[in-house]
């Protein structure tokens, strides 16, 4: 297989720090962990599993913040560096014509995507059980919700940055109303982001492994010259409950559902105290990763212990020598 590249416009602003000296792990953690802290925001629980893009001449995002009274809400975030981040105090009033959509205001683990002329998040809401809310922005101040993309269980729904074959793409993981003890990735299509169909797996579990009981997509797609670069998370049940790591894997870029490749081992496992401790222990959930081309310096954003939100980084020509040479 030919060494890819990454597609996609530059950016030279990319949040970085180099590996630290004498790590030879081929994804490393900012040694600003957590970049977010728990209680950023005035009466929040936590802050995590959080989404980000360039925006202007820096970043904003989409941040799931859990109140003191465990309500689960989207805040608008925005940062000059991709590292200090202002949340607004307030959750995400989004618009839409339906007054019985509207009304469910539960919301957890966004994803964010650019694509063709604005941003579309995407979000596990509570319609009747957990089900992939969609929205569009253009500016992070207005949100206009659409339909929900698929009936209740669903969670993990993850937008491709640009149509294939002419119509919309989206990864999900139907599950089902609670701790989901199971779980496979699928493909959706849509000609308009509201009729979704033509479902096709991606991948399974793998038994006797980090990614045992279920797996789930990560941030947005990243496009290469070679295929589509997904990073995902994978859940073992050990003797003290669910472990989340998480892992990657290159799609075929006109045919998602089929995996050309596919890590063996974990790239990140809870290690830190701030991901082995915290109101979900042992938990490191990837939800955005920023990249530049030129640089192959990618930056992957994800949730530790269920409470904060942290940074970790890779250079892509050497995490795509490691999934070649660590592929199942």
């Amino acid at each position: 297989m030919p060494q890819a590249r990454l597609v996609g416009p530059d950016l030279s602003n990319i949040p970085w720090e180099e590996r630290p000296k004498g790590c030879q792990d081929v994804v490393w953690r900012s040694n600003r962990n957590p970049i977010i802290t728990r209680d950023a925001v005035p009466g929040a629980n936590s802050i995590f599993n959080s989404a980000v893009v360039p925006f202007q001449a820096g970043f904003a995002g989409v941040f799931r913040v859990d109140t003191t009274e465990r309500a689960m809400q989207l805040h608008v975030g925005r940062s000059k560096d991709g590292v200090h981040w202002q949340i607004e105090p307030h959750r995400i009033e989004f618009s839409c014509d339906d007054p019985e959509l509207g009304r469910f205001v539960y919301g957890y683990d966004p994803r964010v995507c650019w694509l063709e002329d604005r941003c579309y998040v995407t979000w596990c809401n509570w319609y009747h059980g957990p089900t992939i809310g969609i929205a569009y922005t253009h500016d992070f101040k207005a949100f206009y919700q659409l339909e929900n993309a698929f009936l209740p269980f669903n969670r993990n729904g993850v937008l491709f940055p640009r149509k294939i074959r002419g119509k919309y793409a989206m990864l999900s993981r139907p599950s089902d109303p609670g701790h989901t003890p199971f779980g496979d990735i699928f493909y959706s299509e849509s000609p308009d982001l509201i009729h979704w169909g033509k479902h096709r797996h991606v991948m399974s579990p793998v038994p006797n492994s980090w990614q045992s009981t279920k797996i789930g997509a990560g941030p947005t797609p990243i496009e290469t010259t070679e295929g589509w670069l997904l990073f995902y998370h994978g859940v073992l049940t050990s003797c003290n409950g669910f472990v989340y790591s998480f892992g990657a894997a290159l799609l075929d870029l006109e045919e998602p559902w089929k995996v050309i490749r596919r890590t063996r081992p974990y790239l990140l496992s809870p290690r830190e105290p701030y991901e082995r401790v915290g109101d979900v222990p042992n938990v490191v959930f990837p939800t955005a990763a920023l990249y530049d081309p030129p640089t192959g310096r990618i930056a992957i954003y994800y949730g530790g212990a269920d409470t904060v939100t942290c940074l970790a980084f890779t250079l892509f020509d050497e995490l795509w020598d490691f999934i070649k040479e660590n592929s199942l």
